[in-house]
């Protein structure tokens, strides 16, 4: 780069030179033009100097100490650090002792800093890598936590959002990787943890479709309503929502003229729900408690 800047310094004095015997105001121009130029490659020389001179202090670090770092990071609540610093054990070392724990560790550090695209990349190159692994059940456990909570925030917490209002791909996916630990390893420690997140998330993808069918009852769209009523009896049959389902599914039917569909229906919410107060008020009782006052890990 020196060497470039050096000739275009050259080729502008040059051209001041032949004109040194033109108007005063024709010089003064270009003589600015020159020092502007210098300026510019002073600058640019001082910025090549920087980036050549930037160096990564964990470079030298031997293994033992990348991975003591790591860990006083993690210890520290430092998680952004503490992700890179495992990830660049892993990098370095990837057939050391450590290898395992640091993708692992580097996995739980991003997820910890709401980093959920790089702790995705970490637990997933994990799960294929090691499917031997006695922390396999941890790993696929950790994989469901970090779906679980995808785009929640602090936002979500404070206004007290649920999962049913958001999309339900991640809590899909989520249940999926709880339901390898329930599954696979019914003695892990997380086996009974994971088996109430698939409760909850399944309650939830209920909960989700019932908005979806009340949404179409309220616009005058029975016949959608009621096959989307359907659709929680069918596929969720023991969540709550199934109450309100059978409920919109009356409702529907009597707005389409379907007369003994809609007892068959009420007969069905009466002997389901005999407390229930659908039919008397058309409302049922909410949970007090969000999932995340349960489970706020």
């Amino acid at each position: 780069m020196s060497d470039v800047i050096s000739d275009a310094s050259l080729r502008l004095t040059a051209a001041i030179e032949p004109l040194a015997h033109k108007s005063p105001l024709s010089l003064r121009v270009l003589t600015l033009s020159f020092f502007l130029v210098s300026s510019i490659a002073i600058l640019l020389l001082s910025g090549c100097a920087g980036s050549d001179g930037a160096k990564d202090d964990t470079d030298i670090w031997s293994e033992t100490k990348l991975y003591s770092e790591a860990n006083a990071k993690l210890n520290d609540a430092d998680f952004a650090k503490c992700g890179k610093y495992f990830d660049k054990l892993e990098a370095r070392f990837p057939f050391g002792p450590y290898s395992q724990q640091a993708q692992i560790n580097a996995a739980y550090c991003y997820w910890k800093a709401q980093e959920q695209a790089q702790a995705l990349v970490a637990i997933d190159r994990f799960i294929k890598l090691f499917q031997g692994s006695p922390n396999l059940d941890y790993a696929y456990y950790l994989k469901g936590l970090i779906t679980f909570n995808d785009d929640l925030g602090w936002l979500g917490k404070f206004t007290g959002q649920d999962l049913s209002e958001r999309d339900p791909k991640a809590a899909k996916e989520a249940f999926e990787s709880f339901k390898v630990v329930v599954e696979r390893f019914p003695n892990s420690k997380y086996a009974p943890d994971s088996l109430d997140r698939m409760r909850y998330i399944v309650n939830s993808l209920a909960e989700a479709d019932v908005i979806v069918a009340r949404f179409y009852y309220q616009r005058g769209a029975y016949l959608a309503s009621a096959n989307r009523a359907q659709l929680v009896i069918r596929d969720y049959d023991r969540a709550p929502a199934v109450e309100e389902a059978l409920y919109i599914l009356v409702k529907s039917y009597e707005k389409l003229g379907m007369k003994d569909l809609s007892d068959d229906a009420k007969r069905v919410l009466v002997l389901n729900f005999p407390d229930g107060q659908m039919l008397l008020t058309g409302q049922r009782a909410k949970a007090e408690r969000k999932w995340w006052q349960l489970w706020n890990k």
